[in-house]
C-alpha cells in the first residue's frame, strides 16, 4: 500500500496547518456546546437545583474521559510514530489493542459504577435536596461509560489516519441528537435530568459506533482494525505518554468537587449553580485550545518520527502564533459576551445571575494563560516525553489549583475562590516557559 498520501507526511504553512487543525477545534467547540445543552434545558425546564447536581455528580464522568484521554493521546502518539518510521504492520497492530484495551475499560467503569453509585455521590458532597437529581443523572452516564471511552479514542485516531473531517461530522451529528433529543425528553416529555443524560448517552454512541464501524470496514486507509498483539510495553507507554492529559481530566474531577464543597459553604446551592455556569463556560472557551493542541500533535509526532527538523520549526512556530492571537481574542470575547452567556441559564433577577457575572469577570483573565500551557503538555506528548507533559499538567491543573482554592478564600472568601483558576494558570504559565525554552536544542522545535 502507498502510504505517501498520508495527510501527516504534508508541507505545512499557516493556512494549511489551520485548516488541518480545523476540524478538531470545531469538533471539541461542538462537544463542549452539546454538553452545555444538558445545562442549558435543565437549568430552564427543571430548574438550578437540578443545574447544580449536575456540577455534584461531574467528576464521575470526568474520571471516565480522564482514562480515556489517556489512552488515546499516549496511544495516537506512538501510532503516529509508528506510521511516520513506516512501521505500519506495527501501528494497525498497536491500534487494534488500544481499542480492546478501551472497551474493557468502559466495562470496568459500568460495573465499579453501578455498584458504588450512592456513596460516590454522598462522597461528592451532594445535599438532600440535590440527591435525587444526581442519582438519575449519574445512573445513565455510568451505563453508557463504554460509548463515552469508543467517542473519545476514535475522535482521536480519525486524526492520526488522516481523516479529521469524519471526527467532526460524526461530533456533530451527536450533537445535534444530543440537542434534538434534550429538548424532546426534557422540555416535551419531562423526563428531567434522566432525559438529559440519556440524550447525552445517544449523543457518544453516534460517533463511538460510527468510528467501530469504519476501522472495522474500511480496509484500504492507512489505519483499521486488525487482530491487536498484545504488547505490554506499549499499553504501559501508552498510558505513561498520556498521563498528563489523564492527570489534567483527573484534576478537573478533583478540584470540581473541590469547588463545589468550597461553593456550599460560602455560597450555599446557588453558589453551586454559579459555578456550574462559569464552569461550562470555561469549558467552551479552552476547548479551542485543546483542539488546536490535540489537531496539531499528530503532525508533530510524525515529523519528529521522520526527523523533518525544518517541518518541526515552521509548525512550531506557526502553532505558537495561532495560540498567542487565539488566547487575546478568547479572553476579549469573554469579556464581552459573560452577561450572555449568564442569561442563557439564569435570568437576571436570579440570586444566581450576579454571583456568576462577577465571578467570570475575574475568571476570565485566566484564558490568556490556559491556550500555551494546554499546548506545552500536549507538545510533549507528541514528542513521547510524558514525564514532562505530566509534570505540566500536575503542577497547573492539580497542585497549583488546588494550593490557591485551600488557601485563597481564607484570604478574600468568595473573590478568593474566583481568583483561583487565573493565578494557578499564571503559575502554570511560567512552568511551561521554562520547559519550552529548556528542551528546544532537545527536539529541535
Amino acid at each position: 500500500m502507498d502510504h505517501s498520501n498520508n495527510r501527516l507526511a504534508r508541507e505545512f504553512h499557516g493556512l494549511s496547518l489551520c485548516q488541518f487543525t480545523a476540524p478538531t477545534v470545531i469538533m471539541l467547540v461542538f462537544m463542549s456546546l452539546y454538553q452545555m445543552v444538558d445545562g442549558v434545558f435543565v437549568a430552564n425546564y427543571v430548574g438550578e437545583n437540578a443545574l447544580s447536581a449536575l456540577n455534584i455528580v461531574y467528576p464521575i464522568p470526568s474520571i471516565v474521559i480522564a482514562v480515556s484521554i489517556m489512552l488515546a493521546t499516549g496511544g495516537n502518539a506512538i501510532i503516529a510514530r509508528n506510521m511516520g518510521e513506516g512501521r505500519w504492520q506495527e501501528a494497525k497492530e498497536n491500534f487494534s489493542l488500544i481499542i480492546l484495551s478501551g472497551l474493557i475499560l468502559g466495562l470496568c467503569f459500568t460495573t465499579f459504577g453501578l455498584l458504588f453509585i450512592k456513596p460516590l455521590i454522598r462522597l461528592l458532597g451532594a445535599t438532600p435536596v440535590l440527591y435525587p437529581y444526581c442519582y438519575d443523572y449519574l445512573l445513565v452516564l455510568i451505563v453508557s461509560a463504554p460509548l463515552s471511552v469508543f467517542q473519545m479514542l476514535f475522535q482521536n485516531f480519525f486524526v492520526t489516519a488522516g481523516k479529521p473531517y469524519l471526527g467532526l461530522v460524526t461530533t456533530i451529528a451527536g450533537g445535534i441528537a444530543n440537542i434534538v433529543l434534550d429538548y424532546l425528553f426534557i422540555g416535551v416529555w419531562g423526563w428531567g435530568v434522566s432525559g438529559a443524560a440519556l440524550a447525552t448517552a445517544i449523543g457518544y454512541s453516534i460517533p463511538a459506533l460510527f468510528g467501530l464501524a469504519y476501522f472495522i470496514l474500511n480496509r484500504h486507509g492507512s489505519l483499521y482494525l486488525i487482530k491487536p498483539v498484545f504488547r505490554a510495553k506499549v499499553l504501559l507507554y501508552s498510558c505513561a505518554n498520556g498521563s498528563s492529559e489523564m492527570v489534567n481530566n483527573l484534576a478537573i474531577a478533583i478540584t470540581t468537587a473541590l469547588f463545589n464543597l468550597l461553593m456550599l459553604k460560602y455560597a450555599g446551592e446557588s453558589g453551586v449553580a454559579a459555578i456550574t455556569i462559569v464552569l461550562y463556560a470555561q469549558f467552551l472557551m479552552t476547548s479551542v485550545f485543546i483542539g488546536f493542541s490535540t489537531g496539531v500533535a499528530p503532525v508533530f509526532s510524525y515529523n519528529y518520527g521522520s526527523q523533518n527538523i525544518p517541518q518541526l520549526k515552521k509548525v512550531f512556530r506557526i502553532s505558537i502564533r495561532t495560540v498567542a492571537i487565539a488566547s487575546a481574542a478568547i479572553f476579549l470575547i469573554a469579556q464581552g459576551f459573560s452577561e450572555t452567556v449568564i442569561r442563557v441559564f439564569t435570568s437576571a433577577e436570579s440570586q444566581t445571575f450576579p454571583m456568576a457575572k462577577h465571578g467570570f469577570f475575574m475568571f476570565a483573565f485566566s484564558f490568556l494563560f490556559t491556550g500555551v500551557n494546554i499546548f506545552a503538555s500536549a507538545l510533549f506528548t507528541a514528542f513521547s516525553n510524558g514525564k514532562v507533559s505530566a509534570i505540566l499538567s500536575f503542577l497547573r491543573t492539580l497542585v497549583f489549583l488546588v494550593a490557591c482554592l485551600l488557601l485563597l478564600p481564607l484570604i478574600w472568601d468568595l473573590d478568593g475562590i474566583w481568583l483561583a483558576v487565573p493565578i494557578a494558570e499564571a503559575l502554570a504559565f511560567a512552568v511551561s516557559l521554562f520547559y519550552l525554552i529548556r528542551l528546544r536544542p532537545i527536539y529541535h522545535y
